[in-house]
């Protein structure tokens, strides 16, 4: 067989003198370069945390009355929070004080109703209850509500068109006079659960809230004194209720 001969192309290499050069016909390849280069045309984000302190913004920085010099928050100038949600503890106690002594209730106290202490007995009238095996969270709630209620219509209903006591200050009284319950209610722990003990300071603990209550409604509302009696009988039907819930 004969051998065939292949025609090999030369090779041209650059010469030392220039390191650099290429032959003509051999394209000399270009480096690719990187995207981002702070001294490209593409904007350049920097993250140096030096820097960016000194960089100006777009805008100025609002700082409003409570900013002070340094940038910090100053409430030196702003209100409590109890008083900014409408709760006032020295008033508080001081309703409550007022009903520890049901012959010399303070009205004037009582003249600014409020229903954080009623919300407080109310949550104390529920924890005793509950310490007695009792779950009656909703139950209170629902009696506190249609009691105060009740006053409210019974009240308005004898005064007539000179009846000014709202609805606001019915639930204050109820539930402020509610104390006397709440007492008994933690008592009931160590009291024998069937006997006339029971019943006997049950009945005194109702004829306290009774007392204290009816002594509000009159000195709160105009002509309250001349319906005392029956106000006192609504009274005593209310806080009756309660008692029978830790009664039985």
């Amino acid at each position: 067989m004969a051998n065939k001969e292949f025609k090999v192309p030369p090779v041209a290499f650059p010469s030392a003198g220039n390191p650099g050069g290429a032959a003509p016909n051999i394209q000399q390849r270009r480096m690719p370069t990187p995207p981002f280069q702070p001294n490209s045309g593409i904007p350049f984000m920097s993250f140096d945390i030096g820097s960016a302190t000194t960089s100006t913004s777009s805008g100025p920085i609002y700082s409003g009355p409570s900013m002070g010099g340094g940038g910090s928050a100053n409430f030196d100038d702003e209100e409590p929070l109890l008083d900014e949600l409408g709760i006032h503890p020295d008033q508080i106690w001081s309703k409550i004080r007022s009903v520890l002594n049901p012959f010399r209730v303070n009205h004037t106290v009582h003249k600014d109703s409020d229903l954080s202490g009623p919300i407080l007995l109310y949550m104390a009238f529920c924890l005793f209850q509950l310490l007695a095996g009792k779950i009656q969270f909703g139950v209170i709630l629902g009696w506190i509500v249609v009691s105060s209620i009740f006053l409210y219509f019974v009240f308005n209903m004898l005064a007539g068109r000179t009846g000014n006591l709202d609805l606001h200050t019915c639930t204050s009284v109820v539930g402020y006079c509610m104390l006397p319950v709440v007492i008994f209610s933690a008592l009931s722990l160590f009291l024998p659960i069937d006997g006339v003990i029971r019943l006997s300071v049950a009945a005194i603990f109702v004829l306290w809230a009774t007392k204290a209550s009816t002594a509000l409604v009159v000195s709160l509302a105009d002509g309250g004194d001349e319906h005392r009696g029956l106000i006192a009988y609504a009274s005593f039907l209310i806080y009756t209720l309660f008692s029978l819930l830790i009664i039985f």
